[in-house]
């Protein structure tokens, strides 16, 4: 019964609410510019980036919009890098990279041979939102902000955007709603994709680099195919396990950490 204004609203309400102690214990360190950020990174990856996701959800379906934004996320991230940011991605992980793209193309055309051509406004939504989710990495990998800090600053901001929208134009559906299906909304959106999705991923940036924890994520499409196998029954066609196996393999090339450049020292001659 619930809608994504509901899923948002739990998602990043719990969120600010659950991670408020953190804003208020350091408020002192957090100056007006870490403000700024968390404000900056909110819009990235807090309540326009669900939006948008759902939006393409809502054009395609659960299996493009699972596949999609965190498998294109890596190759977004390394081309920023190396566009932006001036960072060498080495042949390795454009191997990996181009592995990992050429995976989900398998992915996207299987799907559309059984339920046919989704739609190209789909696609796009789910691909920006990859790229806003990579910028975000590449911004936080830089920030002198803590992955608990961005974390609460990012459900603060998008709880303060979102909520007076949401309570203004009445788009609550919880009456509804049977009390079962609010707790585990409340439970999965608020506690463990507000507060534990997102500080662990941040960890993951500040412990891995943004290299090696983007592409890990490329692994999610992966493992949801190996446990829908258990879960569900669904298996694999051949072109499927293809593609897992190739994305896995392009993981593994992108997250290898890149070689270090030599510095040369010149000598000069002394007469």
């Amino acid at each position: 019964e619930l809608r994504i204004w509901d899923i948002t609203a739990l998602r990043f309400g719990i969120g600010a609410v659950l991670l408020a102690p953190v804003l208020i214990r350091n408020r002192a360190r957090l100056s007006p510019a870490a403000w700024r950020e968390g404000l900056l990174f909110a819009l990235l990856w807090g309540m326009p980036f669900v939006l948008l996701v759902a939006f393409g959800l809502g054009l395609t379906s659960a299996a493009h919009a699972a596949s999609i934004t965190p498998t294109l996320m890596p190759p977004f991230a390394g081309l920023f890098a190396w566009l932006f940011q001036g960072e060498r991605q080495g042949r390795t992980r454009w191997a990996g990279f181009g592995a990992i793209f050429a995976g989900l193309v398998v992915l996207v055309l299987t799907g559309a041979a059984v339920h046919g051509s989704p739609s190209p406004t789909g696609l796009g939504a789910l691909a920006a939102a990859a790229a806003m989710w990579a910028v975000y990495t590449l911004l936080f990998r830089r920030s002198s902000l803590t992955p608990i800090e961005s974390a609460a600053l990012i459900c603060f901001w998008s709880a303060a955007l979102f909520l007076p929208f949401y309570l203004l134009f009445g788009l609550s559906r919880f009456s509804q709603a049977p009390a079962a299906e609010i707790a585990l909304q409340a439970l999965y959106q608020g506690v463990l994709m507000s507060g534990v999705a997102i500080f662990t991923f941040n960890r993951a940036v500040s412990l891995l680099g943004s290299a090696a924890a983007t592409a890990i994520i490329a692994l999610i499409p992966a493992v949801a195919s190996i446990l829908a196998i258990p879960a569900l029954g669904e298996i694999p066609t051949t072109l499927e396990w293809a593609a897992i196996v190739i994305i896995v393999a392009g993981v593994l090339l992108a997250s290898r950490p890149t070689a270090p450049t030599l510095q040369v020292k010149t000598q000069r001659s002394v007469p």
